[in-house]
């Protein structure tokens, strides 16, 4: 039991079933920046397990919106004028989000792995990371992308066979969520009017989908709306889908990431340009280590855990 009352779920590894030792310090208690990771609220931890997804408002101030989104602007309309390692989201102010401490709390609850967490390294990796500048059709002008169409996919994670990383384990007292899908949104989001769809508990859904769900309008589906500097949380497997830009009053400006677990993953491991890697924190560095168990975890013995 914690300092909160709370009861540390039963956690086995490779001890012939000995309970892990206690994880909890073993998580990077600040990010890479030094700001200290915010934990994630006993509501906000229910709501995203029993919905599979989360949204949080309002959590980039004003300055920070505005410094983020002048950079998604330059990247979209003038990558020129940038040196080629920078033309990317992680250059420039947009960098800091990927190990924002908001984002980190959520990923140490949910994704990361404490046998591969110390206080020098994430327990998870960063799998994908760029933006979406969309736009409404009447808006649209040269350089704009098309909006991206509705395609429903994912969901049922909860009894995905081994290999099938799209996947969403739970037992009680702790979840585990391989897949972390993270989207910033740095200008205003209007209900139904281009924010991400999604099917709020599909990612624990052991039957099939309705035909419904081919229908952006049916009430299967759920959306959001929110300010600029909003944090969206959601499961990859839970049922999601783009839905076209339609907001006539300003565009689409977000930040997508995608986190998996650090000890396997569905793709590739992302691999930013040396220079720019190099010019990383230490800390931050270690969201784009290679996915593997044996000896990587930063400052500690990746076998410490198991030896209880």
């Amino acid at each position: 039991m914690d300092a909160n009352g709370h009861v540390q779920p039963y956690i086995i590894n490779k001890n012939m079933g000995k309970p892990m030792a206690d994880f909890a310090p073993e998580l990077p208690k600040k990010n890479a920046d030094g700001v200290p990771i915010v934990e994630p609220t006993d509501e906000q931890k229910y709501m995203f397990d029993a919905d599979g997804w989360l949204l949080i408002p309002n959590v980039l101030s004003e300055g920070e919106v505005e410094e983020m989104r002048e950079w998604v602007k330059r990247l979209h309309f003038d990558p020129e004028s940038l040196p080629d390692h920078e033309r990317t989201i992680l250059a420039g102010p947009t960098q800091r989000l990927i190990d924002h401490p908001v984002v980190m709390g959520m990923l140490n609850e949910f994704t990361a792995n404490p046998a591969l967490s110390s206080q020098e390294c994430y327990g998870f990796s960063l799998g994908t990371c760029g933006y979406w500048y969309r736009t409404a059709p009447n808006r649209r002008t040269e350089g704009l992308k098309e909006a991206r169409a509705f395609k429903p996919h994912n969901g049922n994670g909860l009894y995905r066979l081994p290999g099938d990383v799209h996947f969403y384990n739970s037992f009680p007292g702790k979840s585990f969520c391989p897949h972390m899908r993270v989207v910033w949104e740095l200008n205003p989001v209007k209900y139904k009017q281009g924010g991400t769809l999604l099917v709020s508990g599909s990612h624990k859904a052991v039957y099939t989908a309705p035909d419904e769900i081919q229908d952006p309008d049916s009430d299967v589906w759920t959306t959001y709306e929110c300010e600029p500097g909003s944090l969206l949380f959601f499961a990859e497997a839970t049922t999601h889908s783009a839905h076209p830009w339609t907001n006539e009053e300003n565009d689409r400006i977000a930040v997508p990431t995608l986190y998996n677990q650090v000890d396997g993953g569905f793709a590739e491991a992302l691999k930013p340009d040396e220079k720019l890697l190099e010019s990383m924190p230490p800390l931050r560095r270690t969201l784009f280590r290679d996915r593997y168990v044996a000896n990587n975890v930063v400052g500690a013995d990746f076998k410490r855990l198991w030896r209880v």
